[in-house]
């Protein structure tokens, strides 16, 4: 007769207990801007998606343009970024079956508060109009994400294109650290206001234009495909795309704030 005397109960309450972890612990990876990580309102929604659904959710943040590429490679199963013309056509080339609306804010000119290109106003195609004239130190993303896509429409609209100044310089860098060399260098940057509000190291810098229509900045929301990329999480994805696109998601978005201020306002439709 077989012997099983090696057996200890307690290794069997181990083993479940691993066994368990391993079972329950989900987890989604979501491309998104570094708008929505370095303005804080990942870190203010995403705990409390956690608490809904037990989905833990990695955030990969980059320019918009890296995200769409991540999310057309399938290294992510869901896209949260900023520039509805480029996640128009990731819809129309198959990799997601649907665009989402969740949120909006908007883009602001910033600058020294004396404002030596006399920009200040409510015409951000003016205002970029100035600086080139003015050859004024302005910091560009220059990093292909919504931001920067944004910017060079704005330059285009002004008929500026490839004639931005001598003092236009690119970062190739996410929003805080172009802020950030916008601070210590006195320059001119065009911003999210979210990233703006949740930056501390502001110095000179101000807002300058703002409340232009066309600085209007919508964020939508993309389940990457399965039939492109089978290895999508589609159930977790999807837990995430209706939670953020539902009623508890779209009141965590409303209630973040800074200094009483809100950062984003969401616009999901039923």
């Amino acid at each position: 007769m077989m012997s099983f005397k090696w057996f200890k109960p307690g290794w069997f309450a181990v083993g479940a207990l691993v066994w368990s972890f391993g079972a329950q612990a989900q987890s989604i990876v979501v491309a998104s801007t570094t708008s929505t990580e370095q303005s804080g309102l990942f870190g203010h929604v995403l705990p409390l998606f956690k608490q809904a659904s037990g989905i833990d959710v990695k955030v990969v943040a980059l320019g918009t343009g890296q995200a769409i590429d991540m999310a057309r490679r399938g290294d992510a199963d869901v896209l949260f970024v900023h520039d509805q013309v480029a996640e128009e056509k990731f819809v129309a080339d198959g990799f997601s079956a649907k665009r989402q609306p969740v949120m909006y804010n908007d883009f602001v000119l910033i600058g020294p508060k004396a404002d030596p290109a006399q920009t200040r106003g409510q015409d951000i195609v003016a205002a970029l109009s100035k600086l080139a004239q003015a050859n004024a130190p302005f910091v560009s993303r220059g990093d292909k994400s919504g931001t920067h896509a944004a910017e060079l429409r704005f330059w285009r609209l002004a008929g500026r294109e490839g004639n931005t100044g001598s003092g236009y310089k690119a970062c190739g860098c996410g929003m805080g650290p172009a802020l950030n060399i916008a601070a210590s260098s006195g320059a001119y940057v065009l911003a999210d206001r979210g990233t703006w509000l949740n930056f501390k190291n502001r110095a000179d810098l101000a807002v300058l234009v703002e409340g232009d229509r066309r600085l209007f900045n919508p964020y939508g929301v993309m389940l990457v495909s399965a039939a492109k990329h089978p290895q999508v999480k589609t159930a977790e994805g999807q837990k995430f795309v209706d939670w953020v696109t539902g009623a508890a998601g779209q009141a965590a978005i409303a209630s973040y704030k800074i200094g009483g201020e809100q950062l984003f306002f969401p616009n999901a439709q039923p």
